[in-house]
């Protein structure tokens, strides 16, 4: 079978660590890297690829069967369109798109070319993610009652360098947690209202450093989420998970989300199933066991996925709505930050 050719659009840390992750594997053959800066070219001379400075050029081309959307938020959109426009599935990243507008016209637009649309929300694609959905889904925790995340961590101070990270819209609730509140929306349910309140205290930059948020969940679970890259904590999914090898080994087995459910509890990276062996009850002895899974790259696997879709044999993990729904649940955080009162969302996803 041959190789899905694959662009990759965009250049920054993510699109060159897609073109690294593409270029390992065996499923698919990185087709060009598309990017008008040095940067671009480099990462395309470095690859041996054909060099674009934009996507109408690659099209031009008619060199590939899928692409990595991978640029800033605000081009999301139109980069995206030209590529549905030709015919090309396209796996654009985390958000969909700068706003819920956006979002949508992208989600019609393929849904009316009939062209997949995917969205790189990775976490779906870890076999840890993927269990902990099996064992909510399957009931073996019972009805859910509450869930408890932590996502604490420091950026240094030359993170900030770039000014648009110390303005709105730059800060840990559309970077850090989106990607919990979409873990939430695949692993636990759907989200039906947001409660929030953010602070900017610490650096007193424009934009937040830290957030406290309440989500309620279609079956009646409330999810908490304490977030904040201004803290020397290593309570967070990428720091726990090892998922990505930017961070560092933990001296410590630290777990960063919590799920309790009336028969059993269940904690994540590692997978730790808490229930009773026999009589349930606070007073009565409560056991542990881990729950094996076999590990993988889940940005690999997200390619395996995409080569998939583009042949046919796989639906979208996360389709365009899907990631409409996780933008607008994200995008409520702010609003009811913003207002001190409660979002109620619409019970139908991508309404």
């Amino acid at each position: 079978m041959s190789k899905v050719r694959i662009a990759v659009v965009g250049a920054g840390v993510i699109g060159r660590a897609h073109a690294d992750v593409i270029t390992a594997g065996q499923v698919a053959e990185l087709a060009a890297v598309v990017d008008p800066t040095a940067a671009g070219r480099e990462t395309a001379q470095r690859h041996g690829v054909p060099w674009f400075a934009d996507h109408a050029a690659l099209l031009a081309a008619g060199t590939v069967d899928a692409a990595i959307v991978a640029t800033p938020n605000q081009a999301h959109l139109p980069v995206a369109l030209g590529f549905i426009e030709a015919g090309v599935p396209v796996l654009v990243e985390k958000p969909i798109a700068s706003t819920l507008a956006e979002a949508r016209d992208l989600t019609a637009a393929a849904e009316a070319a009939g062209v997949p649309v995917l969205v790189g929300h990775h976490r779906r694609h870890n076999p840890v993610i993927r269990r902990a959905r099996d064992l909510v889904q399957s009931g073996a925790l019972g009805r859910l009652a509450s869930v408890a995340v932590l996502s604490t961590f420091l950026k240094p101070d030359s993170y900030f360098e770039l000014d648009w990270r110390r303005r709105a819209g730059g800060g840990p609730v559309l970077i850090n947690l989106i990607h919990e509140i979409d873990l939430i929306r695949f692993v636990c349910g759907e989200v039906e209202a947001v409660l929030a309140v953010t602070s900017n205290a610490i650096r007193a930059f424009e934009v937040e450093d830290s957030a406290a948020v309440i989500l309620r969940l279609a079956g009646g679970a409330l999810v908490t989420v304490t977030l904040s890259d201004a803290a020397a904590a290593p309570w967070s999914w990428d720091m726990s998970s090892r998922e990505s090898r930017l961070y560092p080994e933990l001296p410590a087995r630290v777990n960063s989300h919590y799920l309790a459910g009336t028969k059993a509890s269940l904690t994540l990276p590692h997978l730790d199933l808490w229930h009773y062996p026999g009589e349930a009850g606070w007073h009565e002895p409560i056991a542990r066991e881990t729950v094996a899974v076999e590990r993988a790259d889940p940005y690999a696997e997200q390619i395996r996925h995409l080569c998939a879709v583009v042949r046919g044999e796989e639906q979208p993990v996360i389709s365009a709505a899907d990631g409409t729904r996780t933008l607008e649940v994200t995008l409520a955080v702010h609003a009811a930050a913003r207002t001190g009162a409660p979002v109620v969302l619409d019970r139908v996803a991508g309404a």
